[in-house]
């Protein structure tokens, strides 16, 4: 014999079939033509590769250890053989066979997305909603099998079951055969000969249906929520995906929210905020239904002297933190109002005020927002 095909694959001659494999695609990655541009390489490559036609085949291996010559009673290919099996290559090149077998008909679910608006104290203390989704669910007619009653998934006659097929190609390296699904039954490796008129063989069919959602207390504007297994149901009744819900946030009349803090603003006579005064402020838990009466309030201590656009801090009556304990703050800013009209009692009131507090022709006093670096440095000294 002229080719030690053992010794072109550098293998011995009690090989096992996973060895010869292993051997050949590390050969097939070295001296294929489209990786090595060596003189010799693309002989080297069909050497390996007619070593390993032979080899890998039980009856040709048989034949060539009692001394024979496999390849000379069919013709064709390398030497007259059966040509090779393309999948190998890919198996050299990518790991894997190109063949993979027939696919499962049960698949998992694709997941869904819904919105979901809230007002902001759910979004702040949590709520419980009964939400309609209409997803894929389970038919219960054929209880997800695609097949009527009765009847079952017969074996594909055109792939006998392997979910592939076989083809045949000629080329300057002989017949190369490759692997591709089966046109008849989509690479399942069965029909459904009698599909289930309920879900047309798909095992599933679409629904509305009710479903009850905790809101966790803190979420916020775009918080997503994951339901496990609330999702679209996979073809062939396979295993449900998640339902994820996007929170949106309602806009309040009173506060506006800025991560675990709320704001708002109040507007107080001249008076009140000269002399101060105590409020009794409505809290965001007033909008909760079953929140007791003492809670829905909380007293603002307004100081003497309060001007406007100052902020006031309630501790602890912000919004639940959603990852971790206690409750932000409340900021309540003050809004002084100047009264725009005053009867004559009133004007003379305020005249001897204004005459108590040396204020009938008050000086004008305009902020410099030009300093430079260094004067702004001596004001904050004097």
């Amino acid at each position: 014999m002229a080719q030690d095909y053992y010794a072109t694959l550098g293998v011995g001659r009690d090989a096992t079939a996973e060895e010869l494999k292993k051997a050949y695609r590390k050969l097939a990655r070295q001296f294929h033509p489209d990786v090595n541009d060596a003189p010799d390489a693309s002989d080297r490559f069909k050497e390996v590769t007619i070593a390993y036609e032979v080899l890998s085949d039980p009856q040709k291996r048989s034949i060539y250890d009692r001394g024979g010559d496999p390849l000379s009673s069919n013709g064709g290919g390398f030497g007259g053989g059966q040509g090779f099996n393309f999948d190998d290559i890919m198996d050299a090149f990518f790991g894997q066979n190109a063949g993979r077998g027939p696919r499962s008909r049960v698949q998992r679910g694709q997941d869904a997305l819904l919105r979901l608006s809230v007002d902001l104290a759910e979004a702040a203390f949590g709520a419980t909603h009964e939400i309609k989704v209409d997803t894929a669910v389970t038919c219960t007619r054929c209880e997800g099998s695609g097949a009527a009653n009765g009847s079952q998934p017969e074996t594909c006659r055109t792939c006998h079951g392997h979910g592939d097929v076989q083809h045949v190609q000629r080329s300057l390296l002989g017949d190369i055969r490759t692997s591709r699904p089966c046109p008849t039954c989509h690479g399942y490796g069965s029909v459904v000969p009698d599909p289930c008129p309920e879900c047309v063989g798909e095992g599933r069919v679409r629904s509305r249906r009710s479903i009850s959602v905790t809101i966790p207390a803190g979420v916020d504007q775009g918080t997503r929520i994951q339901l496990t297994g609330e999702g679209e149901v996979g073809p062939g009744g396979g295993p449900a995906g998640d339902l994820y819900l996007e929170i949106n946030v309602a806009r309040h009349a009173v506060f506006q929210r800025k991560g675990d803090q709320l704001f708002c603003q109040i507007t107080l006579p001249m008076t009140a905020a000269a002399l101060g005064t105590h409020l009794d402020l409505p809290t965001l838990e007033a909008d909760v239904a079953d929140t007791p009466e003492d809670e829905r309030t909380v007293e603002l201590d307004v100081s003497p002297g309060t001007q406007s656009g100052e902020t006031l801090t309630i501790k602890g009556y912000g919004v639940p933190r959603l990852r971790g304990p206690g409750r932000g703050d409340l900021k309540v800013q003050v809004i002084v109002e100047t009264p725009t009209r005053v009867d004559d009692e009133q004007r003379v009131l305020l005249e001897q005020l204004a005459a108590l507090r040396n204020e009938e022709r008050p000086e004008t006093l305009m902020a410099n927002n030009h300093k430079g670096v260094f004067g702004k440095i001596k004001d904050a000294f004097k």
